[in-house]
């Protein structure tokens, strides 16, 4: 009996792992628009209720970085792109970076996790000029500190 549980538990994680879902049009947009518009801050992505696409969940012109980190569930995957405007040490000017950012929370449901790790490439791939990449299972990895220590390093 446990053998057929883990086979069938291997079957459905192979499943997961070619999920095949692809971004919506409008995801590839919104994205164009962030970045090319600079009117945007950031866009939410996730999956549509039919797992069968990726969707744009959520856009917004606030800066506030505690207000982007806030729309990120605790318990639901995510994936976002954040344009993080910053201040070069010594005063040397403005600079901005794209950060894509895969949100994982640890208490969010195992088959929901495999579907965003086996379809993070199918957007990601797609998101040309990103600069930055975030991967956080818990809101202590995804802070302003951990994204300028990233962006001063490039």
């Amino acid at each position: 009996m446990v053998g057929l549980t883990f086979d069938l538990y291997l079957f459905e994680y192979q499943q997961y792992l070619s999920s095949g879902v692809q971004p919506t049009q409008e995801c590839l947009e919104k994205f164009q628009e962030l970045k090319t518009g600079k009117k945007m801050t950031y866009v939410i992505y996730g999956l549509s209720e039919d797992k069968k696409s990726i969707i744009v969940l959520k856009t917004s012109e606030d800066k506030d970085f505690d207000n982007f980190v806030g729309e990120l569930p605790e318990k639901e995957c995510r994936w976002a792109v954040y344009d993080y405007e910053f201040t070069l040490p010594g005063g040397e000017g403005i600079r901005n970076k794209l950060v894509f950012v895969v949100w994982s929370p640890d208490d969010a449901n195992v088959k929901n996790k495999m579907m965003f790790a086996s379809s993070k490439d199918a957007l990601r791939r797609r998101l040309e000029g990103i600069h930055i990449e975030i991967q956080a299972t818990d809101f202590s990895e995804i802070t302003k500190d951990a994204i300028l220590e990233k962006a001063l390093r490039r």
